[in-house]
């Protein structure tokens, strides 16, 4: 049960997550030319926006919600990182498919039938994404960022705050080998 309900956290967390990214996000205007759709000015830092956006946002809340689960769903700690791993890929493509269908169409499809040099925004996705991206293979490295998030905050609750929870909060620890009273 741990299993999935960090599962859909994660899932839920990437559809906010796209919201935010969308939110954050501010649409290059490019123009129409012979039915063709073209970013003005090009240049990678106007078409990258929207890829920059997605790290920091996936990057934040990847680990922002493997801390929060870690930390206060404690139990089963090889279960819940197996879980962390498969939801904060999951929340990665959610992000992705909630953002861009919150963003504007596709400018090429747009342009088609324009005149020439009407504006037209540019659509919200990810740099390295042909089309939309499958959930099992990774069209673009921005797609990790959700994910590395993720295993950065767990490894600092499964394998550094891991004292609050074993029972040595006295600062105590009990020997490994109980030795008899001598006598």
């Amino acid at each position: 049960m741990q299993v999935l309900g960090i599962v859909a956290v994660f899932a839920a967390v990437g559809a906010v997550a796209g919201v935010v990214w969308e939110w954050l996000w501010d649409a290059p205007v490019g123009v129409a030319y012979q039915d063709q759709w073209f970013l003005e000015p090009a240049g990678p830092d106007y078409a990258f926006s929207g890829t920059g956006w997605y790290v920091v946002v996936a990057l934040v809340a990847g680990a922002l919600t493997a801390f929060a689960l870690g930390w206060w769903w404690p139990r089963h700690e090889v279960a819940s990182l197996a879980a962390i791993v498969v939801g904060s890929v999951l929340a990665g493509w959610v992000m992705f498919r909630v953002g861009h269908s919150l963003g504007p169409q596709d400018p090429r499809v747009l342009a088609a039938g324009k005149a020439d040099f009407t504006a037209i925004p540019s659509d919200l996705t990810l740099a390295g994404v042909d089309g939309e991206p499958r959930l099992f293979r990774l069209d673009s490295a921005a797609m990790a960022a959700f994910p590395i998030g993720a295993m950065i905050a767990s490894v600092y609750v499964f394998a550094v705050a891991t004292g609050r929870r074993s029972g040595r909060r006295s600062g105590r620890r009990k020997p490994a080998v109980e030795t008899p009273p001598a006598g």
